[in-house]
Order: C-alpha cells, then sequence, then structure tokens
C-alpha cells in the first residue's frame, strides 16, 4: 500500500504544511535513534503544534492504517524509536514542550511530553525543588521519552527512577480519545493504575499528551567522593560493601580503566588513568553531620576494600568536572571506534562484582574492546563494545557477547534492561527472562488496547 496523497494533504490542512515532512531527506532524519541498528525511513512525519492537534492527527493516522511511532528525542538505546517498515508515520512531539505547573506546595509539576529533561530539573530548581531522574541523556532527551521507557540515570541508587515520580498523565488511545489517569495527590487509587501501565510502555499503547510529576525538596548538603583501585574485582566488592554496611549514597558510579582513559583523553582533567578502576560517590542530605557521617563510612568500606585512595574534591568546580566527564563517557568511549554497542543488563547489588568478572571473560572470548562503566549501586552496568559495524566478522562476535551479556545477566537473577528499554533489540530475548504466558498475557493487552496493531509494531514483546 502506497501512502495516500490524499492523507499527506489532510496531514496538512490539519498541521500546517511546516509541520508535516515527506522528503526524502527529511525522512532518513527520524530513521534510527540510539541503537546500533539498520535504520528505516518513515513514510511521513508529523509533528503537532498543540496536545489537541496531536489527538485528531493519532486518529486519522490510525484510521488510514500507518503503523505510527512516538517519538520524543531519539536519545534511546534500544530501537524502540525505528518506524516500521512501509506505510508508517512518526509523531514527533517536539512542540509540545511546555512547563505548565511548578507547584510549590504540593511539590509536583505538570508537563507536556516534550519537555527536556534537564529544563524541568533546572526550573524546579529555581524555586528549592528538585526533580531526580537524569539520564545520561538529560540534556537533550525528553520527559515523554523517559516515562516510555522508564529512563533512570546517576540517581537511580537513592532516588529511583521516572517511574517513581509520574503521579498521573493524560494520553491518547487507538481512536484519539483522551484518556485521563492518576492525580495531583500522593495517594490515588481511583480506576486502574494506568500511569503504571503506561510507564515503560514504548509507545505500544498510547501517545503521551500530559504528565505530572513529583518533586522533592532539594537537598542542601553534597559531598563528592572519588575512590581509585588496581583491581576492578576490588571495586565491585567496595560497591557490595556500601550496600551491605547500609549506606545509601545518592550516586555510586563505576568506570574502568578503558573509560578513564577514553574520558581523560577527551576531557583533560586529570583522571587516574593508570589506575584500573575508580568509584564516584555523592552522597547528600539537610545536615552536615549525617552527610559527613556517611562519607567517612563509605570512605572505611573504600579502604578496607582496596582502594589506594579515596579523595575528596576540594572546590564545586573540580565536583562538577568530575560528574561532566563521568556524564561524557559514552561520547569519550564512541571516538575511539566507529561505532559503540551500549548493553544496560542489571542484576542484584550484591553480584555486581560477579557480573562484572563476566563482561571481562565476554571480551577475552570473543576479542572485543570494551570499556565499562555504570550505575553500579543500583546493578546497572554499561559494558559498552567498541567495534565497526561495517565489518561483519567483528559485528558477529559483538551480537554473540551481547547474547553472552544477557545469558550472565538472567543466570544472576538480573534483567535484560535497567534503564534503556527493549525496543526492538531485544525483544527477543524477553521470553527467556520471563516466560510463554507472560508474552502471550503481554500480546493480548495490547491487542486489545491496539486493535489493529499500529502502535509501535514489533517493539517491547513480540
Amino acid at each position: 500500500m502506497t501512502l495516500s496523497p490524499s492523507l499527506v494533504r489532510d496531514f496538512q490542512k490539519l498541521l500546517g504544511r511546516e509541520n508535516v515532512f515527506t522528503e526524502r531527506e527529511d525522512l532518513l532524519s527520524y530513521a534510527f535513534d540510539g541503537a546500533v541498528l539498520p535504520p528505516r525511513a518513515p513514510s511521513i512525519v508529523l509533528m503537532p503544534p498543540s496536545v489537541e492537534l496531536l489527538g485528531e492527527a493519532l486518529r486519522r493516522a490510525y484510521e488510514g492504517g500507518l503503523a505510527l511511532t512516538a517519538r520524543g528525542a531519539g536519545t534511546n538505546l534500544s530501537g524502540a524509536t525505528i518506524p516500521e517498515p512501509g506505510d508508517s508515520a512518526v509523531i514527533l512531539t517536539g512542540k509540545l514542550n511546555r512547563i505548565l505547573e511548578i507547584n510549590q506546595n504540593d511539590l509536583y509539576a505538570v508537563c507536556e511530553p516534550g519537555v527536556v529533561t534537564a529544563d524541568l530539573f533546572r526550573k524546579a530548581a529555581e524555586t528549592g525543588l528538585f526533580y531526580p531522574p537524569d539520564p545520561g541523556s538529560m540534556e537533550v532527551s525528553t520527559l515523554g521519552g523517559n516515562v516510555a521507557l522508564n529512563a533512570g540515570g546517576l540517581r537511580g541508587l537513592k532516588y529511583g527512577v521516572t517511574k517513581d515520580y509520574l503521579m498521573g498523565l493524560e494520553f491518547f488511545d487507538w481512536r484519539g480519545r483522551l484518556i485521563k489517569s492518576g492525580s495531583r495527590t500522593v495517594k490515588c487509587v481511583s480506576g486502574y493504575n494506568l500511569p503504571g501501565l503506561m510507564t515503560a510502555s514504548e509507545g505500544t499503547l498510547g501517545v503521551f499528551s500530559r504528565l505530572i510529576l513529583k518533586l522533592l525538596p532539594a537537598p542542601s548538603r553534597t559531598l563528592s567522593m572519588t575512590a581509585v583501585y588496581n583491581n576492578v574485582a576490588e571495586a565491585a566488592e567496595s560497591v557490595a560493601g556500601i550496600i551491605a554496611g547500609r549506606v545509601l549514597p545518592a550516586t555510586l558510579e563505576f568506570m574502568d580503566q578503558k573509560c578513564l582513559k577514553a574520558v581523560e583523553a577527551a576531557s583533560k582533567i586529570g583522571l587516574p588513568t593508570e589506575a584500573a578502576a575508580m568509584l564516584l560517590i555523592e552522597v547528600d542530605g539537610f545536615y552536615d553531620e549525617q552527610v559527613r557521617g556517611d562519607a567517612e563510612k563509605i570512605r572505611l568500606i573504600c579502604r578496607k576494600n582496596g582502594a589506594l585512595a579515596v579523595d575528596l574534591p576540594e572546590s564545586q568546580t573540580e565536583r562538577d568536572r568530575i560528574w561532566e566527564a563521568r556524564r561524557g563517557t559514552l561520547p569519550a568511549l564512541a571516538r575511539l571506534r566507529p561505532s559503540v554497542v551500549l548493553e544496560d543488563a542489571t542484576v542484584p547489588r550484591s553480584r555486581v562484582p560477579e557480573m562484572l568478572e563476566a563482561v571481562g571473560r565476554l571480551a577475552l572470548k570473543h576479542r572485543l574492546e570494551v570499556g565499562t562503566f555504570g550505575h553500579a549501586g543500583d546493578g546497572n552496568l554499561h559494558p559498552t563494545i567498541l567495534c565497526d559495524r561495517r565489518d561483519p566478522k567483528e559485528f558477529k562476535r559483538v551480537e554473540e557477547m551481547v547474547d553472552g551479556i544477557f545469558e550472565a545477566a538472567l543466570k544472576l537473577d538480573g534483567t535484560l534492561s535497567g534503564e534503556h528499554g527493549i525496543g526492538v533489540a531485544k525483544a527477543k530475548w524477553m521470553e527467556k527472562e520471563t516466560n510463554r504466558a507472560t508474552i502471550e498475557f503481554s500480546l493480548a493487552l495490547r491487542g486489545a488496547l491496539d486493535p489493529s496493531g499500529l502502535f509501535n509494531f514489533g517493539k517491547k514483546v513480540v
């Protein structure tokens, strides 16, 4: 079936010609996301300029038989925003980018789905409030995408992930009807938990139009620390020791030597490139005594587990540079080879040492260059395979290693994805983590809410 010219004209009349894209060069811009997967260009790209027009555009696209993929910034790493081949539409939320309310009395924000995550963080901070979810892409990723994939981030250990801050939302169903769920109240059990259902749904059940997000009082005291190690195992044991010691840092991040060297080459901030691994730790709170007490407990645990040094950066500028460098780890690694394959299989925190050991074995077995970093405090590691997608023999080894990473994580009672989502890349693995009955239940649910199977077909569960 070829995209109907009359349907294109309908969209142009509805949304304005400037918000409807059909030229090949424009379509190719939305043929891929952050995953290393083959691109697939849609038939048309729609950018509704208002929430009301989003619902109407969605209804007409569905009636026209177009496979639908909602897209924010396209930073996700699982192929969740790669459109279907054939007659398909990408619906962009970039113009739905208003922060509608920051409520300082009841501690919530109301936002449209195209708001950039960091913009909400900064707007809340202006009032002394705090929006904790902080994916590595927060300067460009959007809140709708964060909810769709349940994005995490560096502060996930103490503060949780996106699902922990979603109080309510509005979305459009396949008929273009506005569905309202959740509330501005702390407690709400009216009806089904639709916010919970829509979180991590990856655009397979509806398209978001408004989000109600919880805010917190901003902590007034913060201390950052770095711990340097001669071997990876000691760093991993320190992570397990900190959690077992009943200390809850705001962040507990891991970088191996490959990452340290890549980031130092890119940023020149004096990272210890001779070290096998480094932990980056931050504790926060409202009282100096509590924050300094937690920092001292962590220092003792790290030294007990073999840390060569545990340092507190002397100035705020130095602390900021270290955390900016950590957020820049993936771009720094990407400079080393034409392609990077970043995974996020996650294990129970006590099993981080075993997972790091497994990644090392797999890298040697498949003769691949791997840098590992990530949110070690919540078990969410990011083994990053450096490769060239154009070399079929090398990429075959990459695919075999990725399979091995998933196998290792599941054997350690872990999960396929801690924060990047399932998308296309991991859908075939879902039955191994769950079972066939779970897959069939999920497909039946999707079928009831999307009878023609047009919402992000082929993603999440297949």
